[in-house]
């Protein structure tokens, strides 16, 4: 980092001047857009059921194959947005997203929204979200010292819960009332929010050093996974992460289908189960700094990724009414405390471990693996629901994460990012 900032008083360099005015600015933004996002939660697969009558496989693909197709177009973006200025390159993003959802609604209201057009908007905003985050991480790198980056993580964290809890139900509302393409629009309006708030950020960037030749080589496209896969401490994180979600987010569309079809919750109580149990991931957010300084960042990544891979199985046994709405929100809970723990020990772990003139790539790897695989997953649950049912497809799914957390680092490591290593590959 560079070696003009003053080592201490980290609460003061995030919410003061300076530094703290930009990571002020970055901070709202990512707190707009996050809320427009779970405005817009589970929108698509609402309009793919309630618009286009879509069954289990086809708002299963909608999860899949954007997700496959966004990661597959985001992956030469990672070298090429390394050696560039990140600002400009968030801002894009925030306008590429902005523009792809509002097609949404305009389709929609000529009467000629398919399926496909669909497809083809959740993939542009796939590519956006996963360069959007590869550059936000390298630009938050740049704008903290290592000591601060806990608590900067933390903090969105602490945010990306709050509008978890306000959102669904709001959304719920909204969708509701005027229909679940109402959200879509109100994402597109965060998104452009967001966009002017990381403008705001001022201050003048600097070009980064590019240490490679200026044509891109298709070695390119593989250093981060080699950076990854080289490093003991972020190969098993990078396993983990990439198999735990995956398997999470493969379940979401087969409970849509299960709680607004088979069990007939309204659209409201859908948003409300999984809003409410989001106060956990608030709690998890406060508790995730005390518990790594008292603890070690380490042990908490031990004990929190086992934990909360224990409750998932429970969602297999949701039935219908009072009953079932509490099932699911229980077991929402217990997980999301421990995700809300673990996700900025790991996030920050993440970044130390990783040198500046390869965090874009890395994190690009990182989220298009978690992508893809969540992209497959998802595409498999989906075959497995319309074949076995969506209940036992939840149950395999449950315990299949049981085994995740013998994916998790054995050891300790130092960070390394005041360290530049020598270009991993040819």
């Amino acid at each position: 980092m560079k070696s003009g900032r003053q080592p201490r008083r980290p609460f003061g360099r995030l919410l003061g001047h300076g530094p703290g005015r930009q990571f002020g600015w970055l901070w709202a933004a990512y707190g707009t857009s996050a809320l427009g996002t779970w405005l817009a939660f589970g929108a698509f697969p609402l309009i793919a059921i309630q618009v286009l009558h879509a069954g289990p496989a086809q708002v299963a693909a909608l999860s899949s194959v954007g997700a496959a197709v966004g990661a597959a177009v985001a992956v030469p973006l990672g070298p090429w947005v390394e050696f560039r200025r990140k600002r400009p390159v968030l801002i894009t993003m925030d306008l590429l997203r902005f523009a792809a959802l509002l097609t949404v609604p305009v389709a929609f209201a000529f009467g000629v929204l398919s399926f496909v057009q669909l497809l083809l908007v959740s993939a542009v905003v796939a590519a956006g979200d996963i360069t959007f985050r590869s550059a936000s991480g390298a630009y938050l790198k740049s704008l903290l010292p290592s000591e601060d980056l806990l608590v900067a993580n933390a903090r969105f964290e602490s945010t990306a819960w709050t509008t978890t809890i306000i959102g669904p139900p709001l959304g719920g509302a909204a969708i509701g009332l005027l229909g679940p393409v109402a959200t879509v629009i109100a994402d597109a309006v965060t998104y452009l929010l967001s966009a002017l708030g990381i403008r705001a950020t001022g201050g003048r960037e600097p070009r980064p050093a590019r240490r490679e030749p200026q044509r891109m080589r298709v070695g390119d496209l593989l250093d981060g996974w080699r950076y990854i896969l080289a490093d003991a401490t972020l190969r098993p994180l990078f396993f983990n992460t990439a198999l735990f979600n995956g398997l999470v987010m493969a379940t979401e569309p087969l409970l849509a289908v299960l709680m607004l079809g088979r069990l007939g919750y309204e659209p409201w109580q859908y948003g409300l189960a999984f809003a409410a149990p989001a106060v956990g991931g608030l709690l998890g957010s406060r508790l995730a700094r005390p518990l790594a300084v008292r603890f070690g960042s380490h042990r908490i990544l031990r004990v929190a990724g086992t934990l909360r891979a224990v409750w998932p199985i429970g969602l297999a046994f949701i039935g219908p009414g009072t009953a079932g709405l509490l099932l699911v929100m229980g077991v929402e809970l217990g997980l999301i405390l421990c995700c809300g723990i673990f996700n900025p020990v790991y996030a920050t772990c993440r970044l130390q471990r990783t040198a500046p003139d390869r965090v874009t790539r890395t994190l690009t790897a990182w989220t298009v693996t978690t992508r893809a695989t969540t992209a497959l997953l998802t595409a498999l649950w989906g075959v497995l629901a319309a074949l076995l049912g969506p209940r036992t497809a939840l149950a395999l799914a449950g315990v299949l994460l049981l085994a995740t957390p013998l994916l998790l680092p054995h050891r300790a490591a130092a960070p390394v990012d005041e360290r530049v290593p020598a270009p991993v590959g040819p």
